[in-house]
């Protein structure tokens, strides 16, 4: 793994990326977004609602699930896209094992953000 130095460029190898407590690997980190990937991901009914104080973008890779905020629920399937303001309650349920890239704004993994919540 090689850290993001101060002044720009940096690598994060997916082999080395550190591991969090919902099982999302942190890849690429700035000041301002960071990356992470959610790999084979077993199926689930979903968590409790859960409003954070970032914005999630993501793109599935494979798998499917389903994204629920309040009465609204998204599909998700291989090439679909979402975004989840920041301060939406919402919750995913993995429909089929899935593989997913998510980027968050500010990074989710600063300042205990990103804790499992419920």
């Amino acid at each position: 793994m090689t850290e993001t130095p101060a002044d720009g460029v940096g690598k994060i190898s997916v082999t080395a990326a550190s591991t969090g407590g919902m099982g999302q690997r942190y890849l690429a980190s700035g000041s301002r977004v960071a990356m992470r990937l959610w790999s084979e991901q077993p199926t689930s009914s979903g968590k409790p609602e859960a409003a954070r104080d970032y914005e999630t973008v993501g793109y599935v890779i494979s798998g499917r699930a389903r994204l629920r905020t309040g009465d609204e629920t998204l599909e998700l399937g291989p090439g679909d896209s979402w975004v989840v303001p920041a301060g939406v309650e919402h919750t995913y349920e993995i429909v089929e094992e899935l593989t997913a890239v998510e980027a968050t704004a500010p990074p989710a993994r600063e300042a205990g953000r990103d804790a499992p919540t419920g």
